[in-house]
């Protein structure tokens, strides 16, 4: 056989292979509140370590059309990096009832009802222990649900945390002195958006007085930031360093150190 076929037909082995592995990615909605249901997109690892439920910005969502997550959000874009470090990954929706999230509701029960369903239907499917990952906005979820729920969790990671005291739920404005899990706080040095400025990680890190572990790490990196400061195509979605940001986090979890 002429290289050139030998060639196409490795090519569609990896491929065939690729898409077996990713066989069991789907969308998952479970029943919460009544008659409301909440939805996640499911993407186990054989061997998985742990399971991050990763919860998005702005208003919330995995941006789902065609079959796919869509939403250019930093945590949902890089979810096949944080599964190549051999985690089971989890995107949480938004729910029936709510389909823009604010920051009310990120700090309500209706919400912890929610991510509670989803943690349990998550735990059907995998006993590894889960962690928390929220950025921008989704960090707000993180640490009311890192409040709320933290018998049920391994630890929680605040990536583009909101940090500014113009926002009453921002993550030092939270009683967050309350968790007792392990706790990393995230961020870029450059992030420019006014209610995610670096130097204000000092104050989550100051009132994490009841973690056993926390971390601040704050990185540099990345390229070709572009459009709004505060949008996940600069840096603050970590543009041009997804993979960094997925195994910094995920050697930090499985060895969680100040």
């Amino acid at each position: 056989m002429r290289p050139a076929p030998v060639l196409r037909l490795l090519s569609l082995c990896v491929a065939a292979l690729g898409t077996a592995a990713h066989a069991q990615d789907r969308l998952v909605q479970v029943p919460t509140r009544g008659s409301e249901s909440i939805s996640y997109w499911w993407m186990p690892k054989d061997g998985a370590t742990a399971t991050v439920l990763l919860f998005s910005g702005g208003g919330g969502g995995i941006g789902y059309r065609d079959g796919q997550p869509q939403s250019n959000n930093f945590l949902i874009r890089s979810r096949e990096l944080f599964r190549g470090e051999n985690l089971n990954v989890a995107l949480v929706g938004n729910p029936s009832d709510k389909r823009q999230m604010d920051d009310a509701w990120r700090t309500s029960a209706a919400h912890a009802a929610d991510v509670t369903a989803i943690l349990a239907s998550v735990q059907q499917q995998a006993a590894q222990p889960v962690w928390l990952v929220g950025t921008s906005r989704g960090t707000v979820s993180a640490a009311a649900l890192g409040i709320a729920l933290q018998a049920q969790l391994a630890g929680v990671v605040l990536t583009a945390s909101i940090t500014s005291f113009r926002q009453p739920a921002a993550v030092p404005q939270q009683a967050i002195d309350r968790i007792r899990l392990p706790v990393l706080v995230y961020h870029h040095q450059q992030d420019a958006c006014p209610i995610t400025q670096s130097h204000e990680t000092d104050w989550i890190l100051r009132k994490l007085t009841a973690a056993p572990v926390k971390r601040q790490m704050l990185v540099t990196g990345g390229a070709n930031p572009s459009g709004d400061p505060c949008e996940a195509l600069h840096w603050h979605g970590f543009i041009g360093m997804e993979a960094q940001v997925a195994k910094d986090i995920a050697a930090w979890m499985r060895n969680p150190q100040p």
